[in-house]
């Protein structure tokens, strides 16, 4: 846990206008009206603001900005064109007769919560940033998720997150952790952030897939994203109207039982009533609960884990949802048509005792609808029942006689499926035998993860793999 003591808002805007050597822009759009106000109220804006802009009516920002493709206002690429145009103006005005600063353009554009509570209130920010006059700029680039009920609130939350953007890229560059904590400093449990981008010539040491475990660690979302190339992407920008399949498991490492989990579900759900495959889009789900040893979070288990399923071409979401529901919930802001999350039969049956077990007082049906909503499927993958290779499934799985009628409605239902087109030589393959025999150098453990899988582990030395380079014959 990193050591971060909050500074005040008021402090912080002040503290940056009296540094000399920073100099640059504000461009807000939308609900985002809010950052420039605490840097002019503070006093000695003038050592800052070089300009400030704001556009609310969309055929101004559209004559400013260009217009969108697909017509949306609060999204990223609107974020980007902004820095992209109030960053180049800066360097094009004011470079020469200002050689010795370091430029920034800071932009946001958001929509807070309206009066039928219909939008619930987001956005994006960024910052456009030099840290030496001389040198190109940094990104930073975030979404935030409003949490306050109400539109003023909303606003002024906006406003005290743009001053922590812009301090954090000033006064904590040196400890990205640090600077992705502080950006909620005098915001907690008001915003969440589910996405966040560093990028350029001074960040180039930082994974980005650290910023998104970071967010999960501190509480700053329940879900973060990255695709296969390693950057963190935002739900509204992948999942949006799409069908989602969710792949919950440890990949620790990732092996010929996930790989079978992560292909035969794909077939069944693409081939499902009413799953578009053109737009269908599967997640390989990772909790923080499986990434938390002893309380401890190893970031090299994590990055070796995400360098195998970035490798095998797979979208992660790393999430503090350990319960579905919030999952789902987080989902269900997406419109997405058809939900399915894939389990081992065994977690289904921990995951049927437990909430058994905690609801036996007269919340049953609710705590199951809760489990099971409308829209959501779950795929189940078989286990070996015993050594004589008994299958244990979905249909022979035994529930307290209680909740026998409703799971089997769930059963016939087809809310609860067993996966088909599983293969049944892999499923005596256990994730802890082959990791403890890839650090351990038996040979053994590459029969049981793909080939693709082999070349990865070796290539990157993951899970502990010390085994001499690798030599290919031709």
């Amino acid at each position: 846990m990193t050591n971060h003591k909050a500074r005040e808002t008021e402090q912080k805007a002040l503290e940056i206008n009296l540094d000399n050597s920073i100099y640059g822009t504000f461009a807000e759009i939308g609900a985002g009206q809010e950052v420039a106000r605490y840097f002019f109220q503070v006093g000695a804006a003038a050592g800052t603001i070089a300009k400030t802009m704001s556009a609310y009516d969309k055929v101004v920002s559209d004559k400013i900005y260009g217009p969108e493709p697909k017509g949306r206002y609060v999204c990223e690429s609107r974020l980007y064109k902004m820095l992209d145009h109030e960053y180049d103006l800066m360097v094009d005005r004011l470079r020469e007769s200002r050689p010795d600063n370091c430029f920034f353009a800071f932009a946001n554009t958001v929509a807070a919560i309206n009066y039928q509570k219909t939008i619930k209130g987001d956005g994006w920010l960024g910052i456009r940033f030099q840290l030496k006059p001389t040198d190109p700029p940094n990104d930073l680039v975030i979404h935030v998720r409003m949490l306050d009920n109400d539109n003023r609130q909303q606003q002024q939350a906006i406003g005290v997150l743009g001053v922590n953007l812009i301090y954090a890229c000033y006064r904590y560059q040196h400890n990205p952790e640090t600077l992705l904590l502080s950006l909620i400093d005098n915001l907690r449990d008001r915003v969440m952030i589910d996405m966040v981008r560093l990028t350029g010539p001074d960040f180039r040491h930082i994974d980005n897939r650290l910023l998104s475990l970071w967010l999960i660690k501190h509480h700053m979302s329940d879900v973060a994203i990255f695709g296969p190339d390693g950057q963190n992407v935002h739900a509204s920008e992948l999942l949006y109207k799409h069908s989602v399949l969710v792949v919950r498991g440890s990949f620790r490492p990732a092996t010929m039982v996930n790989v079978d989990m992560i292909n035969s579900s794909r077939e069944q759900f693409a081939n499902e009533e009413g799953v578009d495959n053109t737009k269908m889009v599967q997640l390989c789900e990772i909790t923080m609960d499986n990434l938390l040893a002893e309380n401890n979070l190893d970031e090299k288990d994590f990055l070796d884990r995400a360098d195998l399923l970035c490798g095998l071409g797979q979208i992660v979401a790393v999430t503090n949802c350990e319960r579905y529901h919030k999952l789902i919930d987080y989902l269900a802001d997406y419109k997405c048509p058809r939900i399915a999350l894939v389990l081992g039969v065994r977690i289904l049956q921990a995951l049927i005792n437990n909430t058994y077990e905690q609801n036996t007082d007269g919340r049953l049906l609710t705590a199951f609808g809760e489990l099971f909503a409308r829209n959501l499927e779950i795929y189940v993958y078989p286990s070996l029942k015993n050594d004589n290779g008994d299958l244990l499934t979905a249909e022979s799985l035994d529930v307290p006689s209680e909740i026998v009628f409703l799971y089997r409605y769930l059963l016939d239902s087809t809310q609860v499926a067993d996966l088909k087109g599983f293969h049944r030589e892999y499923l005596n393959v256990y994730s802890k035998d082959v990791l403890h025999m890839i650090k351990n150098d038996n040979p053994l453990w590459e029969t049981f993860v793909s080939p693709q899988s082999v070349r990865i582990i070796k290539g990157k030395k993951l899970f502990g793999y010390n085994s001499q380079p690798l030599h290919f014959e031709y």
